[in-house]
């Protein structure tokens, strides 16, 4: 299991309010978008991350975790499991205080390099399913 209650409800209650969603576009089509709609009805801002750098949700997007001139404090990973190392890398890099792969997104070897650098981390779950739990957890 990677991510336990308490780490859980930690990132989605403690950690900050500021979500870098790494592939998050305009196509309602994809998970990321409801997920993003989720996050932002629980009070949290979303900040898109896709190479088309699109605006979603009233929000500007950027193409990477870099270009975003602000800090994030949590990053959420929607991408393929073959990417998303390199993607935590670069969370850390951004000083993310915590990194979220969601459903179906898992790099063992990522979480520990995460783990091992401080941030909190959950792998393998969806915060839009999630949070809306915390109040029976």
């Amino acid at each position: 299991m990677y991510g336990d209650e308490a780490t859980i409800r930690r990132i989605l209650t403690e950690t900050g309010d500021t979500w870098a969603v790494v592939g998050l576009s305009a196509n309602r089509e994809r998970a990321a978008y409801g997920v993003a709609q989720v996050l932002q009805r629980f009070g949290k801002r979303i900040v898109p991350v896709h190479p088309k750098a699109e605006t979603v949700h009233g929000e500007q997007g950027y193409a990477s975790l870099a270009d975003i001139p602000f800090d994030v404090d949590v990053v959420d990973v929607f991408v393929n499991s073959d990417l998303a190392g390199p993607v935590a890398d670069e969370a850390l890099a951004k000083g993310a205080k915590a990194v979220w792969f969601q459903l179906g997104v898992i790099d063992e070897a990522a979480y520990e390099r995460v783990r091992a650098a401080g941030p909190d981390m959950v792998m393998d779950r969806c915060p839009a399913i999630e949070i809306p739990r915390l109040s029976r957890i």
